[in-house]
C-alpha cells in the first residue's frame, strides 16, 4: 500500500491510497482518497472516492463511488460499475452484469426519495463512459437542514452504496470469466485510454487548484507511476 497525504496550511488536506493486490487476484488496484477544503465563503469541501480496478484477466466492469459535499445540506453521490467494453457490440455483458443483477433498482428507489435529484457532470467524457445504471444525484435537505441530510445518508446513500458494491465483488470482481489473448489486448489498451483520461480531467484539473502547480505535478507524477497501463 502506498499513501500521499499533503496539507496546504489548514484550510487543505489530501490522502490518497493505492493498494495493490497479489498476482492471481482479478483485482489491479484500489484508488482511495480523501480532499478537505476551506472555502472562502466559510464553508468547506469534502470530497471522498473509491475506485476499484480490475486487470486484463476479466472484462468485468470496474467500480467507482465518490461523495462530494459542497455543504452541510448539498451533496453529490456518483455510483457506478463504468463498463470496460462497449456494451453495444457486447450485448451479453449488458444483462450479465447490470440486467441480471437488477444494479438500476438501486437507482430507482434512491431517486423516490423527495430530496434526491438527479445530476448531470459538466464533463461529457464522464457521462460518456458512465454505465446505463450509473447513480449520479445531488442530494439538497435546505429545509430540513443537516439531520434530514444524515438520515438520508444514513438509511438512504449508506445501504445502496454497500449493495451495489457487494454485487461487485460478487459478480464481477470475484467472478471468472473466460478472456481471450485478443480481448485482453483490448482491455489493457482501453484500460489505459480511461485511466489516462481519468487523471487527466478529474485529478489534473483540480490539483493545481488545490495544492499550486509544483506540490501537484509532483503527485501526479507519482500516481501515474501506477495508474497508468
Amino acid at each position: 500500500m502506498d499513501l500521499f497525504c499533503l496539507e496546504k496550511n489548514d484550510d487543505i488536506c489530501f490522502v490518497l491510497n493505492l493498494v495493490f493486490f497479489w498476482c492471481l487476484s482479478q483485482i489491479d488496484f484500489v484508488l482511495g482518497s480523501w480532499v478537505h477544503s476551506e472555502l472562502p465563503t466559510g464553508g468547506s469541501l469534502d470530497i471522498t472516492s473509491l475506485s476499484a480496478y480490475l486487470n486484463s484477466s476479466t472484462d468485468a466492469p470496474n467500480f467507482v463511488f465518490e461523495m462530494i459535499r459542497s455543504s452541510p445540506t448539498m451533496l453529490v453521490l456518483i455510483l457506478d460499475l463504468p463498463p470496460r467494453k462497449d456494451l453495444v457490440l457486447w450485448p451479453d455483458d449488458l444483462k450479465t452484469f447490470y440486467e441480471d443483477t437488477q444494479l438500476d433498482k438501486h437507482r430507482q428507489t434512491l431517486e423516490r426519495v423527495p430530496e434526491v435529484q438527479p445530476y448531470f457532470s459538466s464533463s461529457l467524457y464522464i457521462r460518456t463512459v458512465s454505465s446505463p445504471t450509473a447513480i449520479m444525484v445531488r442530494v439538497l435537505t435546505e429545509n430540513g437542514g443537516v439531520e434530514r441530510m444524515e438520515e438520508i445518508i444514513r438509511d438512504h446513500l449508506d445501504p445502496i452504496s454497500k449493495q451495489v458494491l457487494g454485487i461487485w465483488l460478487d459478480h464481477c470482481a470475484c467472478a471468472k470469466r473466460q478472456v481471450g489473448e485478443a480481448e485482453r489486448a483490448y482491455l489493457k489498451k482501453r484500460d489505459g485510454l480511461i485511466r489516462n483520461k481519468t487523471i487527466e480531467i478529474d485529478l489534473g484539473s483540480s490539483f493545481p487548484r488545490l495544492f499550486g502547480p509544483e506540490v501537484a505535478n509532483r503527485v501526479l507524477d507519482a500516481i501515474k507511476e501506477y495508474f497508468t497501463v
